[in-house]
């Protein structure tokens, strides 16, 4: 706590609170997590129970709306989804414009940030802040969100391999439709596994909502502006794109390569120890017991290696789990394995390249924003996102005039030019040559896009991300 001055209006106390880990921004319905008892509940259902007997899209249905639901209800909502599946083609044109070897997660958001642009008659802004107001709107949006995520992957997915996915197929389930869009090309008649969609849809219902995280309190965040849903989502999947939230998998996959077999083990563990290294999954912001979708997606793992080989790595990930649970040093921090711990070995198997595992946690998570998104249009206490800040700054200052000011103080560092601009500076404008020092800083007046990352780069250098015209001094 800390007396506030800043604010003649608001004087008295604020809490200082890095993280939010100790503050509460709204009250919530959605979903259950007692992290010491290691225990996860979307609108009271056990994750363990759903996992076993629920699909992907009625648990969506649930979250969302808060009840499982009827047979006609859950079929209306498959439909529903299935038939705004489709891209617009100016979307599908934006992502064609990205660069092959864009990162998945960033196609996704451009394609959700093109979404919002296309339907103008649901955005606030255009429409009027009441609009989400009507529930047929609400309704509208969340199945054209749902819809699209596993369009948008395919095609992020298929943006670095150089081919395009296969149309939506709406005879298919979810994660069947998914993995035919990756994988049908131009034969209409390929069927995904079926156990295969089966594994990969409870991966989705694992990951569907997990409470007041940070991409979630991102998209809450957003949407207290009033800005449309689909920059709310666009906004909480770039929150998910950060390693510190969405990327822990591929973190895991790749400590289990660095440990390469059973026996390399104990070594690793005492480094752990030492702090030499570092041990991911292991431990949760949340959970100070075991995550109980772990136990669930090791289970799948067998199923899915069963059917398309065993991963050597499982059985280094089996041991490293048995030797940390029965390890004082883990017992004593309360650190035990996490969602994360086995997914990346899962999705690997299911040949999902590392950088395409974030993609496959904000294709599900989607309908847990969908559903704080809608339940915050309901809440009486909603306020504008406007937290305080406890300032440390510089009180008042006078102004110095530009000669009184020091030139050791904090400032831009050299922004050094890539090979390719001192190519062109060193040629000639008007005649005349234009590179007078190979050292003198550079400045640039006008970009123009260059489709090729990283040309004009060398090792250990910044390239150029277009063709500058530029003046040296």
């Amino acid at each position: 706590m800390k007396e506030n001055t800043s604010y003649e209006s608001n004087k008295g106390l604020v809490v200082y609170d890095p993280g939010y880990t100790n503050t509460s921004p709204c009250v919530s319905r959605i979903s259950y997590i007692d992290g010491e008892k290691g225990i996860l509940r979307y609108r009271g259902y056990p994750i363990e129970t759903l996992a076993e007997k629920s699909s992907y899209l009625e648990c969506a249905f649930c979250v969302i709306y808060g009840n499982l639901p009827t047979a006609n209800q859950l079929a209306d909502w498959r439909e529903a989804i299935s038939r705004h599946s489709a891209l617009p083609i100016p979307v599908i044109n934006t992502i064609e414009a990205l660069p092959h070897d864009a990162h998945p997660m960033g196609v996704i958001l451009a394609g959700l940030n093109a979404l919002s642009v296309f339907h103008p008659e649901q955005n606030p802004a255009l429409a009027g802040n009441g609009i989400y107001q009507n529930k047929d709107v609400q309704d509208k949006q969340i199945v054209r969100i749902l819809g699209k995520m596993t369009t948008l992957a395919a095609h992020a997915y298929h943006r670095n391999t150089g081919r395009k996915p296969a149309p939506p197929n709406a005879r298919l389930s979810y994660a069947e439709n998914f993995l035919y869009m990756l994988d049908a090309g131009l034969d209409i008649s390929h069927r995904p596994n079926p156990k295969l969609a089966k594994a990969l849809d409870t991966m989705f219902l694992l990951h569907a909502e997990h409470e007041m995280n940070c991409s979630t309190a991102a998209c809450r965040h957003l949407a207290s502006s009033g800005v449309d849903v689909y920059s709310a989502v666009a906004g909480a999947v770039a929150a998910l794109y950060g390693p510190l939230h969405g990327g822990a998998n591929e973190a895991v996959l790749r400590m289990l390569e660095r440990i390469g077999s059973v026996e390399n083990i104990p070594d690793f563990i005492e480094r752990v120890k030492r702090k030499e290294v570092k041990m991911f999954g292991f431990g949760h912001r949340v959970y100070k017991n075991f995550d109980p979708r772990a136990n669930v997606i090791r289970g799948i793992a067998e199923e899915v290696f069963s059917l398309v080989g065993r991963d050597p790595l499982i059985d280094v990930a089996v041991a490293l789990e048995k030797h940390a649970r029965t390890d004082e040093y883990f017992i004593k921090r309360k650190l035990y394995p996490n969602v994360d711990f086995y997914s990346g070995l899962v999705y690997r198997a299911l040949g999902f390249p590392p950088e395409f595992f974030t993609v496959l946690f904000a294709i599900p998570r989607a309908a847990g924003y969908l559903a704080h998104w809608r339940e915050q249009l309901a809440d009486p206490d909603l306020k504008i996102a406007r937290p305080q800040q406890v300032y440390k700054g510089e009180w008042l200052r006078d102004y110095p005039e530009i000669n009184q000011r020091d030139e050791r103080q904090e400032h831009m560092g050299v922004v050094r030019a890539s090979n390719a601009t001192r190519r062109r500076m060193a040629g000639t404008r008007g005649g005349t040559g234009f590179l007078r020092d190979p050292g003198s800083q550079i400045v640039a007046t006008k970009e123009i896009s260059l489709s090729t990352k990283g040309w004009g780069s060398s090792a250990g250098e910044q390239g150029s991300s277009g063709i500058e015209h530029l003046t040296g001094r």
